[in-house]
């Protein structure tokens, strides 16, 4: 980031803790619009950045993030002082969603976009059956579990992480293609994929067994297919101060005992 003079807007959650943040803040460094702001600092959780990044992407505007919330892998840590000197030399990643395209048994085909992950979850007490094809040639013709998901490097310390799927650095070109308590292949762990690649879900029994799809925080309900692939035409930046990258931090969570 260039060092002269930025001009801000604070953003925050609508916990206590942020909003009294952003006012200290705004007090110190000055406020100005979102639209008019050279940097968005969004002040909350994993959460709250992950709404920041899907309100500003295309805008060009880098988000600087700072933990005031219960999680904050996505956010730098807290703190009031040399703010603009911590933003000028930040490093800046460039998160490039997933696309989501999940038809209904209306036949009403519902896109959106996942900065985390994309989730396939049984609506019912039956274990969804699922087809999994990649780039049009089926890879799994069968999968019996309680989901399955696609995570971005961004998402992949997030629900993927949760279900035991791989930690990926931000910049790598990869997908992880991660099931949920698989039952049948039981052995089956999942996938990493290019970045690149298509991936086609087939709800087998639809009826029987009822399966959502999830795209970050847009639900569709009862679907019968999903296609997920990376939105080439939409990007945001989020900073990162030097001394606390993305990559420390995904070496310190793999080195974790």
């Amino acid at each position: 980031m260039s060092r002269q003079a930025q001009a801000l807007s604070f953003i925050s959650s609508e916990a206590p803790e942020a909003q009294a943040a952003a006012a200290r803040l705004s007090q110190l460094y000055g406020h100005t619009t979102t639209a008019a702001a050279d940097v968005i600092i969004a002040l909350g959780g994993d959460g709250f950045m992950l709404q920041t990044l899907h309100a500003y992407m295309n805008s060009g505007k880098p988000i600087y993030g700072m933990n005031r919330g219960s999680v904050g892998f996505l956010m730098n840590e807290y703190d009031e002082q040399g703010l603009c000197d911590r933003i000028a030399a930040a490093h800046a990643e460039t998160i490039r969603p997933l696309r989501m395209a999940a038809t209904g048994d209306t036949g009403e085909t519902v896109t959106a976009l996942a900065i985390n992950e994309v989730s396939l979850l049984r609506q019912s007490y039956q274990a969804a059956k699922l087809r999994i094809s990649v780039d049009g040639q089926v890879r799994l013709e069968e999968l019996i579990c309680d989901g399955v998901l696609v995570a971005t490097p961004a998402g992949s310390t997030a629900y993927n992480l949760s279900a035991q799927g791989p930690i990926l650095p931000l910049d790598a070109p990869l997908l992880a293609l991660t099931p949920v308590s698989a039952f049948r292949p039981r052995r089956w762990r999942g996938a990493l994929l290019p970045d690149r690649v298509s991936l086609r879900f087939d709800i087998l029994e639809p009826e029987k067994r009822p399966v959502n799809a999830v795209a970050d925080h847009t639900e569709v309900k009862s679907v019968l297919s999903v296609v997920v692939a990376q939105a080439a035409d939409s990007t945001a930046t989020i900073l990162f101060d030097q001394n606390h990258s993305w990559n420390e931090r995904i070496l310190t969570e793999q080195f974790r005992y």
